[in-house]
């Protein structure tokens, strides 16, 4: 950040925020066109050193980071919209603090100080060549359509067998892991959720890429199934290794779970009875399934991008800012090598791809 914002934000006097989430806004004028705007608060977010996440015609948003002593975080989502000549700024805490100490009132005040600065060094002239320059981005006009494209990769043809064959395997493993360790009393719940979603989802990666299955609603069936039997499979091992471990005759798993719902779920020397059990249940499944949500998609993502080349992406989204239906799409991509109907869906999925990444950047 430049030394004059740093003087600027030390200045500010803070308006402090408490909310389940807080936030702070504030409006003020521009006389500049929506385009100049977007222009203009980009380069003002760059001078800021704010991660911008996402841009439309009428708005931009950029998160701030900053560092600990263990890692780099994002802190506030600070998000400028336009409306007729008239600016919103908002500013929304990121992390689970429930007071803002203010900073969000800091990071929306700063930015308007900061965007009026860098509209004052331009001239009436620069900011008609910045408006030109942004309409010839936007508009792709610079672009320049190669005489070749790399060739299409073999890829495999999409098969959900290896993903079900695989998810299955994993759900064994997972299930008899949490059960050793939920009868040696180290489950914690929450952190193991998150250790089984993460463990899932690296998994699931590489099955998506050698079966390069990628149809995400067939996936997501799977995905609930899995988790569902991790944790049945769970209680059930735990049922077959109390038996072993004390050697006590077979009761059934039925049985097993009928005792357990009469025993009650015991936190903390609490006995919260059968409804404990039934709590902890939905909260293993609940956080399980959100936080392998959130991974699965940028790991499908992620694949669907990186199976295509740049270049390749670049010239279909290059025809699809031009307005080109999907046929004529499809037919430039077969003049430049790529005939094959499945290369062709790949290359139209990774700009899908793109989209997804932008939205996953925005999540606060």
């Amino acid at each position: 950040m430049e030394n004059n914002f740093k003087n600027f934000e030390e200045s500010i006097k803070k308006k402090h925020s408490i909310n389940f989430t807080p936030k702070y806004k504030e409006e003020f004028k521009t006389s500049v066109n929506e385009i100049l705007f977007i222009a203009i608060s980009e380069k003002t977010f760059e001078k800021l050193d704010w991660d911008i996440v996402y841009k439309d015609n009428n708005s931009i948003e950029a998160k701030r980071k900053e560092t600990g002593w263990m890692n780099e975080r994002w802190t506030e989502i600070i998000t400028a919209s336009y409306k007729n000549g008239t600016v919103l700024v908002k500013s929304e805490s990121l992390g689970n603090e429930m007071w803002d100490v203010g900073k969000n009132s800091k990071r929306v005040k700063l930015f308007i100080y900061a965007y009026q600065e860098t509209l004052k060094t331009f001239d009436q002239q620069a900011l008609n060549e910045l408006e030109s320059e942004v309409e010839r981005k936007n508009n792709w006009d610079d672009y320049i359509i190669p005489e070749t494209l790399p060739k299409p990769a073999q890829t495999k043809v999409p098969n959900i067998t290896v993903p079900i064959i695989g998810g299955l395997c994993l759900s064994l493993i997972l299930g008899f892991t949490l059960a050793i360790l939920s009868l040696k009393g180290l489950y914690i719940i929450v952190l193991f959720e998150f250790l089984v979603a993460t463990a899932i989802a690296f998994v699931m990666k590489y099955l998506i890429k050698f079966s390069n299955y990628t149809d995400f609603n067939k996936l997501k069936y799977l995905l609930g199934v899995m988790i569902i039997l991790i944790y049945i499979l769970n209680q059930y091992f735990q049922y077959e290794l109390i038996l072993n471990i004390n050697n006590l005759e077979r009761i059934g798993f039925l049985n097993f779970l009928q005792i357990r719902f009469t025993q009650g779920f015991t936190v903390n020397k609490i006995n919260l009875g059968w409804i404990g059990w039934i709590i902890s249940w939905i909260l293993q499944l609940g956080l399980t399934g959100i936080f392998l949500y959130l991974k699965i998609v940028a790991v499908l993502t992620n694949y669907i991008i990186e199976r295509v080349p740049a270049e390749v992406v670049d010239f279909a989204f290059y025809h699809v800012v031009k307005e080109k239906s999907e046929k004529e799409i499809r037919n430039e991509l077969a003049k430049k090598g790529w005939s094959d109907k499945r290369s062709q869906d790949e290359a139209l999925e990774a700009i899908g791809g793109m989209q997804n990444a932008i939205e996953l950047n925005r999540i606060k």
